[in-house]
């Protein structure tokens, strides 16, 4: 009677029962390969090629089925259509305009009236006032004249050469016994940049810089301001100054204007003046 095997401890399973092995016959090679690996005779399974499936052959000859069938179904649309027609080679005839063109006027030409006589361009001296103390003789300003109103005149006209500074244009007059008025045109080269709205925008700056002022836009210039400075300048043994400025551009032309007095200036006067100065370019 066979003895039963014990069962290990904490319920774990026994161990399994040692089968004896017959030893190999003499000569016989050993089919079971050792417990770490395959035979020396024998690839792993991994190592095979894969093969390739069919779902890719089908897929790539129903793409050629497709073009093919798309193709001729194209072609017999456009079989069956009738031919489009050709426009006719024969255009008609435009006859030539006898004579010369008019030239543009002035008016509708601008460059016409800008590259002109520039000291028209300017308002004309309003009746009863008398000449400016700084006005030049016949109304131009040239560079070294300009240059000579700024506090650093030599690094100014280095800057106005720089800029393409090409005429300059001025007018103005005194009314009473305490208005001055300045106006400037200055026109530029700009075959390099746009100097006249860097000059305006100049303008604008320093305008800006004053305490205690007030600025509008001069109607129909874009970014052209007129400013009133409410404060006046004061120094020993001269009346206080009030000033007024404009500053604008149009083209290749700057425009600047200044009225002093020794009474506050209206907004209504400079105005004036810039809208109808604009309004001449």
């Amino acid at each position: 009677m066979d003895v039963p095997e014990e069962v290990g401890e904490a319920g774990e399973a026994p161990d399994a029962p040692v089968v004896p092995v017959a030893p190999a016959a003499p000569g016989a090679e050993d089919t079971t390969g050792s417990a770490e690996g395959p035979g020396p005779s024998e690839e792993p399974a991994a190592a095979r090629p894969r093969r390739r499936g069919r779902t890719a052959l089908l897929l790539a000859a129903a793409v050629v089925l497709g073009l093919v069938g798309g193709a001729c179904g194209g072609y017999l649309v456009q079989a069956d259509r009738e031919p489009t027609k050709l426009p006719p080679l024969s255009q008609p005839v435009v006859e030539q305009a006898k004579g010369e063109a008019e030239p543009l006027s002035a008016a509708v030409d601008r460059r016409l009236r800008t590259d002109g006589d520039l000291r028209k361009l300017l308002l004309p001296r309003p009746k009863g006032t008398r000449d400016a103390v700084f006005e030049t003789g016949d109304g131009w300003l040239d560079l070294a004249d300009l240059a000579e109103n700024y506090e650093e005149p030599d690094e100014v006209f280095g800057d106005l050469i720089t800029d393409e500074f090409r005429r300059g244009a001025v007018t103005g007059w005194r009314a009473g016994s305490t208005t001055s008025v300045e106006i400037q045109l200055l026109q530029f080269r700009q075959e390099q940049a746009l100097a006249a709205v860097t000059h305006a925008d100049d303008g604008h700056y320093w305008a800006e810089e004053k305490s205690n002022t007030r600025s509008w836009a001069i109607p129909g210039t874009g970014d052209g301001q007129a400013y009133v400075h409410d404060s006046p300048e004061r120094e020993a043994g001269y009346l206080p100054m009030y000033s007024a400025e404009a500053h604008a551009w149009r083209g290749d032309i700057a425009m600047d204007i200044w009225i002093y007095d020794t009474k506050p200036i209206s907004k209504q006067k400079i105005m004036d003046l810039a809208e109808r100065q604009m309004g001449r370019l």
